[in-house]
């Protein structure tokens, strides 16, 4: 197969790691017979049967061509956006996650951030945050940033516990890694764009395991969890229901040999519930505070407390408080709602909204709505 691009060896390790079913193991099986990802394409299907006895049918012919025609394609994509690429044979790829069995052989990023970072944390919960869930993750990453040498809060940039984790990171000056279920031609959910551009510009990162070809599904977002868990030495589920990708997250994370921490909480509570199953069947550690994470990971605790400027009272500026007083008379309000209020176009609001969440005044909510933080 002839490949005409700029980047001919990016082409076939795109093209490479579209090849359903591949590990990082049988990746390098099949590398170390042919020698290269090159010389995989061009293999004839009956040179792969002498090498590989039945390959799967995604090796033919056809299946092949596809991969690098998605690849030619994604290249373009990377060129024209500045995408950095990683992938499972280079040294720049997590370290941490290529030790789970089922690694992405690539991912994709925007951003500069460390994804081998000394002490990288997972922080995932329900999307349906109570404000004691927030404040949870709000104290913890604080406490983090104290205690925890180089960390970075990792999560899916999912409403709820996820987006108080990015902004909580955000608040405190830690870099933050946002796993999406997608390809970085877009962001979901939409409410989010705002702080996923503040997530890149402030020293973090939006990873992905898909293309900009690739068609959203539901069961993207299960998958995704396998990479939020694989990058991180320990994951923290704040608040969760049930049942729920958390949970999922939480399951990941134990079966990488990774520590779990949950947060308990009243047992009536709804999203408490799966946080305290954790607990009691054992499956996760009581998390109360950032010193039960250096103990479980056996980290060294910092010992140069980080000094931090911190204000005695927040004043708010005029469009501020009538946004606060807005929501106060209507919780049902949304974005296009506050900017027809405040007689300003959308673009300023949803910025001006943005600085609000990262202060710590209002958080979001589906459907483009807010409630006081």
């Amino acid at each position: 197969m002839e490949i005409s691009a700029a980047y001919p060896h990016l082409v076939y390790q795109i093209a490479f790691s579209r090849i359903r079913g591949l590990t990082p193991v049988r990746a390098a099986t099949i590398l170390e017979l042919f020698g290269s990802e090159e010389a995989f394409f061009n293999a004839s299907v009956r040179d792969l049967r002498l090498r590989l006895g039945s390959p799967h049918r995604s090796f033919d012919d056809d299946s092949r061509r596809k991969c690098i025609e998605e690849a030619l394609a994604e290249v373009e994509f990377i060129e024209a956006k500045g995408v950095d690429t990683y992938y499972f044979s280079d040294d720049r790829y997590p370290a941490l996650l290529l030790q789970c069995q089922d690694a992405p052989l690539m991912l994709y990023g925007f951003g500069r951030c460390a994804l081998n970072a000394a002490h990288p944390i997972a922080v995932v919960g329900t999307r349906h945050a109570t404000r004691y869930g927030i404040s949870v993750v709000d104290r913890i990453v604080e406490e983090i940033a104290d205690e925890v040498e180089n960390p970075v809060i990792v999560s899916g940039l999912a409403y709820g516990i996820d987006a108080a984790a990015h902004r909580a990171a955000l608040r405190m000056g830690i870099p933050t890694v946002a796993v999406v279920a997608h390809g970085l031609n877009t962001i979901y959910p939409a409410d989010h764009r705002n702080l996923a551009a503040e997530i890149c510009s402030r020293g973090g990162m939006i990873v992905t395991d898909y293309t900009s070809g690739d068609v959203i599904h539901r069961a993207n977002f299960l998958a995704r969890n396998r990479i939020v868990a694989g990058l991180c030495d320990c994951t923290l589920v704040i608040e969760s229901a049930e049942k729920g990708g958390a949970l999922s997250t939480a399951r990941l994370a134990s079966g990488y040999n990774r520590e779990v921490m949950a947060v308990p909480g009243r047992i009536n509570d709804p999203y408490s519930a799966g946080c305290n199953e954790l607990i009691v069947s054992l499956q996760a550690r009581m998390l109360r505070n950032a010193t039960d994470i250096v103990e479980a990971c056996n980290w060294k605790k910092r010992e140069n407390v980080r000094a931090r400027q911190q204000e005695l009272f927040h004043v708010n500026t005029p469009d501020e408080q009538s946004v606060i007083d807005y929501i106060l008379a209507d919780p049902d309000a949304t974005s296009g709602d506050i900017a027809a209020m405040l007689g300003k176009k959308l673009p300023a609001v949803s910025a001006l909204l943005s600085r609000m969440e990262l202060d710590g005044l209002i958080v979001s909510l589906p459907g483009g709505r807010y409630q006081l933080a």
